[in-house]
């Protein structure tokens, strides 16, 4: 059974541990789990604690309610542009903003532990940001997506033109940046926005079974794994080569590596620790 293995300090934010899987998820359902000061804080604490909690060994960012995360409050932008809030000054603003992403959608990125963001609605915006920010993402039939920004006379935030323009290319990402058009899931998948598409009532299941997989794996492999991959766009191949190697090196010497070398001539699965 799941338990709640940490407390997010918000109801705007819930948490769930099982089979090693942390499951954060969005609740805000009134509002198609828009971001508020609330939540966001919610999500920075939870991020931190389980990057560094030796229970969890991976992490799902999923919404309540039929949507993932609908992005910013546009509600909340209308009543800063009326004067309904105090005004913060534009500096204040962007110190705000950039540790507000950096530990969000940064940490989801810069994590050594898998992660996967199940959509089972609409993830716009800043939510879609938050979903390419996972490893991976996995959406329910009924799900779409859009950059959205452009619909609201605004550019993007949370890195989401440099993780669009690595997760699907730079003509798509200009595309649906520049547009702000509505994405299906079947033309997600295609383009490479989702990893799978699955039946509605089967997206958590799925994405759980898949979560429990990659938890339960060598987490020191993993780490350099995602090093390799997230260094791939911006070295050369022969810097690529010694990294790698440097990396293969340590990684012989983990436990984790000796027991998955026995368990194959065992003809067995293996039991990995994390070391």
């Amino acid at each position: 059974m799941p338990m709640s293995a940490f407390d997010s300090g918000t109801e705007q934010l819930l948490t769930s541990l099982e089979d090693r899987v942390f499951t954060i998820t969005f609740n805000r359902p009134d509002a198609r789990n828009a971001l508020s000061d609330d939540l966001t804080g919610g999500l920075r604490r939870a991020l931190k604690w389980a990057e560094t909690a030796d229970e969890v060994g991976a992490i799902v960012l999923t919404g309540a309610g039929g949507a993932f995360c609908a992005g910013g409050d546009v509600k909340n932008m209308n009543r800063r542009n009326t004067g309904d809030t105090p005004p913060v000054s534009a500096h204040g603003q962007f110190l705000d903003m950039k540790a507000r992403h950096n530990e969000t959608a940064g940490a989801i990125r810069a994590s050594r532990k898998p992660s996967i963001a199940a959509l089972p609605g609409a993830a716009a915006g800043a939510g879609l940001a938050l979903a390419l920010s996972c490893d991976m993402r996995i959406g329910a039939e009924r799900a779409f997506v859009s950059t959205g920004y452009a619909r609201i006379g605004l550019s993007g935030d949370y890195g989401v033109a440099w993780l669009l323009t690595r997760v699907i290319g730079p003509a798509r990402a200009r595309e649906l940046m520049l547009t702000a058009d509505r994405v299906a899931s079947d033309r997600a998948l295609a383009l490479g926005l989702f990893n799978e598409v699955v039946p509605d009532d089967e997206l958590m299941n799925a994405t759980h079974a898949l979560a429990k997989r990659l938890a339960n794996g060598p987490m020191v492999a993993y780490g350099y794994i995602k090093d390799n991959l997230n260094e791939a766009l911006d070295i050369d191949h022969a810097t690529a080569i010694e990294r790698e190697a440097d990396r293969l090196v340590k990684a012989r010497t983990t436990s984790d590596h000796r027991e998955a070398v026995s368990a194959f001539v065992e003809k067995r699965d293996p039991s990995f620790t994390g070391n």
